[in-house]
C-alpha cells in the first residue's frame, strides 16, 4: 500500500513539474535553452534536468521545421487536415499548442467544437466540421472531429445506435472525397491508460488553473471508461488507405509531442521557401512634428514597475 501510495505522488509531482516545463516553453525564445534555464530548478536530479533540456532542444528545432512548413503549405497552396482524437486527457490540445505556438493562425487554424447543440443534432453528421475545412495554401488542425459522433456522443446518448452505424458507413465515402478534392487528412488517435487518465483528472482538480480543463462532460466520460474503450472500434472501421489512423503512445506528455509533431513533419515532402530579404525603410521625420503626451486618466495604472537599475 505504500509503495503504491509513493507512486502515485511521484506520478502528480512529475506531472506538476510538467505543468511548470510548460510554463517555461513559452518563454524561452532562444533555440538554446541552456541560459535560460542555469539557476532554475534545483531540486531536480541532473539526469532530469539534462531530460528537460534535451526535451526543450529537440521541441524548438521542430517548431523551426514546423515554420518551414508553414511557408511551403503557403507557397504551394496545399489543402491540409490534421485530426486530434482520443480520451479526455490524452494531450490533443498539449500537442496542438506546441505545434501553432511558432505559426500564423492565418495559415494554421484550429477547429475545438464544443458539444453539439439541439439544432446540431439534428444536422447531417459532418456538418458542422465541413465548414471549416480549408482553402488553398491553409492547414486547419481540428481539436475533436466528426468523429465525435462514433465516441462521445454516442457514449453519452446524444446519438442513436443507427445514427452511428450510419456514421461508419459514411465516414469513409466522406473522407475519400476530401482526398479526391485535393485535401490532405491525417488522422491521430492519442492513447493513454485508464491510471494515467485517473492521474490526469486529478492534477486538473487541484490546480485551479488547469479546473477550466474539466467539463460535466469529462466527468461522465470517466464514469463510462469501458463504453469509451468499446468506442475506438472506430479505429477499425475507419482505418482506410487514402486516409489512415496514426496512433500515438500518449502516457508520456513530452515523448508524445515530440513524436507526433516529427510524424507530422514525416508526412510532407516539403522544402524551404526562400525568403525574401527584409530591409527596414527609413523613417520618414517632419520637422514640425511632436509626439502629444497621453493624458493622466487614460494610462493603465504601473502595479509593476521597472527594476532599479544596478549600481
Amino acid at each position: 500500500m505504500n509503495n503504491s501510495h509513493e507512486d502515485l505522488v511521484q506520478r502528480i509531482e512529475r506531472d506538476l513539474l510538467d505543468s511548470y516545463d510548460e510554463e517555461l516553453e513559452l518563454e524561452i525564445e532562444d533555440r538554446d535553452p541552456q541560459d535560460s534555464m542555469d539557476g532554475l530548478d534545483s531540486a531536480r536530479s541532473p539526469t532530469d534536468k539534462q531530460a528537460q533540456l534535451t526535451y526543450f532542444r529537440e521541441l524548438f528545432r521542430l517548431q523551426g521545421d514546423l515554420v518551414k512548413l508553414q511557408d511551403w503549405v503557403a507557397s504551394e497552396k496545399q489543402k491540409v487536415v490534421i485530426l486530434f482524437e482520443g480520451r479526455d486527457a490524452a494531450g490533443k490540445g498539449g500537442v496542438i499548442k506546441r505545434i501553432t505556438h511558432r505559426l500564423n493562425p492565418r495559415i494554421f487554424r484550429v477547429v475545438a467544437l464544443p458539444a453539439p447543440n439541439d439544432r446540431e443534432r439534428t444536422q447531417w453528421c459532418f456538418q458542422r466540421c465541413a465548414s471549416h475545412l480549408p482553402a488553398a495554401g491553409e492547414m486547419v488542425l481540428f481539436d475533436r472531429s466528426w468523429y465525435s459522433r462514433a465516441g462521445v456522443e454516442r457514449v453519452m446518448g446524444f446519438c442513436s445506435d443507427d445514427e452511428c452505424e450510419e456514421f461508419f458507413r459514411s465516414v469513409p465515402e466522406f473522407e475519400r472525397m476530401l482526398v479526391r478534392s485535393g485535401i490532405r487528412l491525417i488522422k491521430c488517435w492519442f492513447s493513454i491508460t485508464d491510471d494515467e487518465q485517473h492521474l490526469r483528472f486529478l492534477g486538473r482538480i487541484h490546480d485551479p488553473l488547469k479546473q477550466w480543463k474539466l467539463s460535466p462532460m469529462d466527468m461522465e466520460s470517466r464514469r463510462h471508461w469501458e463504453e469509451c474503450t468499446h468506442a475506438e472500434i472506430l479505429l477499425e472501421r475507419t482505418h482506410i488507405s487514402d486516409a489512415p489512423w496514426w496512433v500515438v503512445q500518449a502516457v508520456d506528455k513530452k515523448r508524445a509531442r515530440l513524436n507526433c509533431i516529427a510524424h507530422l513533419l514525416e508526412q510532407f515532402e516539403y522544402h524551404e521557401v526562400p525568403r525574401p530579404e527584409v530591409v527596414l525603410p527609413t523613417r520618414l521625420r517632419h520637422p514640425d512634428y511632436q509626439r502629444k503626451p497621453v493624458p493622466q486618466e487614460m494610462l493603465v495604472p504601473e502595479h509593476y514597475l521597472a527594476d532599479p537599475p544596478s549600481e
